[in-house]
């Protein structure tokens, strides 16, 4: 049986979350193949107007203290709602510590940024636009204070939410956001034709070999997840694979000390982990202060991953290869370096040949949706 080579994780839906089973969506019913349905906040439901503020908010770059970034910025959908850099660039140049993550399929994500610091898109929505090195605003009612200039958006507010000027908040403006980025779906691709719909020629012959390596001695799988009726290809969970906590072993007892010590202050973690480098490298310990979770960063979605190169949290690979190589090598720069003392348990070579190493590569490839272009976009230099 083919679910039978599968690690299988049930996806729990949040108490708070109904499942819409027509939510809206920017894509055609059949682009939704091999995703489950969109999970819905019982207190933000979906409705067109909702969705088009959103979308309106999301491109708007008055919301930054020198009128030059949007959260589009870093999300381009011209490169799949990425911006093909390895750690983003904000206001007046000001780059932080991280990689951004594509926002297609984020609907699903258990928790938001590579360190799971806010629980949804609601709450990822309003910390940009407060972060010194992204969109550097002093606070939120900056924002409320150009939405309540503006005549449209008033009207718009009004009609979507039934609240007056006065009334208007962060919230209102952060859930109109969230429920736009509900509809950046993107299912139906080649291995989901073969996988769910049994069409056997979707794959290639290197494609069907890197599925089965993938699933078997590539063990991929174990935190990629697959389940019987989608594939999310995430466990939503948090592991240390050996990516940038490597170069600052020495360094993390003090910098574990010292960043407990500024957030026991009162210390805004947003603000601490992209703004210092190795901060930045304590991962879900800066959010959990669990030691255990020293360098653990989230798994990231392997949909569309052909297009959305760098990889890892401080895009510091370049290409899928690189990353083949990485988890080949057992998560250290070269086979037979010293394993930092973090790294997760399942985390070890793989003994993986070169060939071997480009099948799973191909079927990488392979998870690319149907609507999206196949041309990787250039990723800086």
């Amino acid at each position: 049986m083919r679910h039978a080579l599968l690690l299988t994780l049930m996806l729990t839906v949040p108490p708070a979350y109904t499942l819409a089973d027509d939510a809206p969506t920017t894509t055609e019913t059949n682009n939704l193949l091999g995703l489950p349905p969109v999970p819905i906040p019982a207190n933000n439901p979906q409705t067109p107007a909702k969705i088009a503020l959103g979308d309106k908010l999301f491109h708007d770059k008055r919301f930054s203290v020198d009128g030059t970034v949007s959260c589009a910025n870093c999300h381009d959908e011209k490169k799949t709602f990425t911006d093909a850099l390895p750690v983003s660039v904000g206001h007046n140049g000001l780059t932080g510590t991280r990689n951004a993550p594509t926002v297609l399929n984020a609907a699903f994500n258990p928790s938001q940024f590579w360190d799971g610091r806010e629980a949804d898109l609601e709450g990822q929505a309003k910390q940009p636009l407060v972060n010194p090195v992204e969109h550097g605003l002093s606070d939120h009612k900056q924002v409320l204070e150009i939405i309540r200039t503006d005549p449209d958006y008033l009207a718009t507010f009004q009609n979507v939410f039934d609240v007056s000027a006065k009334n208007l908040t962060i919230d209102h403006v952060a859930q109109a956001i969230a429920s736009f980025e509900r509809t950046l779906v993107a299912g139906n691709s080649p291995f989901d034709r073969y996988y769910f719909n049994s069409q056997k020629d979707a794959l290639t012959a290197a494609q069907v070999r890197g599925f089965e390596l993938f699933t078997g001695q590539g063990r991929c799988v174990s935190c990629h997840t697959i389940e019987q009726d989608h594939a999310l290809f995430s466990d939503g969970r948090f592991h240390n694979i050996g990516v940038g906590i490597n170069q600052i072993q020495q360094d993390v007892p003090r910098l574990a000390q010292a960043f407990l010590e500024v957030k026991n202050k009162g210390g805004d973690v947003d603000v601490l982990v992209l703004t210092d480098k190795k901060s930045s490298e304590l991962g879900r310990f800066a959010v959990t202060d669990d030691l255990s979770q020293i360098g653990a960063f989230k798994t990231p979605t392997l949909r569309n991953v052909e297009l959305t190169a760098p990889y890892m949290h401080d895009g510091s690979l370049l290409t899928l290869k690189e990353v083949m190589v990485h988890y080949n090598n057992g998560g250290v720069d070269k086979a037979g370096e010293k394993v930092n003392d973090f790294l997760s348990g399942g985390i070890r070579p793989l003994n993986l040949t070169d060939p071997q190493l480009d099948d799973l590569v191909d079927f990488m490839k392979a998870l690319t949706s149907s609507k999206l272009s196949s041309k990787p976009a250039q990723t800086a230099n």
